[in-house]
């Protein structure tokens, strides 16, 4: 991303649209949208989206492949495990949202929805055992996964829908930023 669009600017557009996809929809939670709108922010830089590594280096883009990078077994493995797991939680939320047909094509989806609840879960249980008052947040996250999910599906088709014949992976990232020059033309 070019580096004209500040985080803060990206994450101000996320919001907007997170709030009014939401709200369309009756979804009326303020925490959650916010949390969406971060994982948006974060996950519209590429390295962001693959920013788990194997150890040999290699970027890890299948939930398989980031699930065995959870077996570790030193003094750090909860905070570890808790970064791992949020993070697996969060790609699964935007693959299955915003590439809903990517991953559907793929035949990924339920898979997708049941590793996101359970992923989302852990961290709210691990933040739980370490007194961590945000362990609500990631319940909800998990308990309503595949609405959260459902919803970022149909802010995708509302407001960032691929010319026909266009990758939606290429084309997300321009939409994006085509989306923040209008909308910072008109404010």
């Amino acid at each position: 991303m070019e580096k004209k669009f500040s985080s803060e600017r990206l994450q101000n557009f996320f919001l907007h649209l997170t709030r009014q996809s939401f709200w369309q929809l009756g979804i009326n939670d303020l925490t959650v949208a916010g949390y969406v709108a971060d994982v948006l922010t974060d996950f519209a830089c590429s390295d962001s989206l693959y920013r788990i590594r194997s150890r040999a280096g290699k970027k890890l883009d299948s939930v398989v492949e980031i699930q065995a990078e959870t077996e570790i077994s030193d003094e750090s493995r909860i905070l570890r495990e808790r970064a791992l797991r949020k993070y697996l939680g969060d790609y699964t939320l935007f693959m299955s949202g915003i590439f809903r047909s990517y991953v559907e094509g793929k035949g990924f989806l339920e898979y997708y929805l049941q590793e996101g609840r359970r992923s989302y879960r852990t961290v709210s249980e691990l933040d739980l055992s370490l007194y961590r008052t945000g362990f609500i947040l990631f319940q909800e996250l998990s308990d309503k996964f595949e609405y959260y999910s459902g919803a970022l599906d149909y802010m995708r088709k509302a407001y960032f829908a691929p010319e026909p014949g266009e990758d939606p992976f290429a084309g997300f990232l321009k939409q994006v930023e085509g989306w923040i020059k209008v909308n910072l033309t008109e404010n």
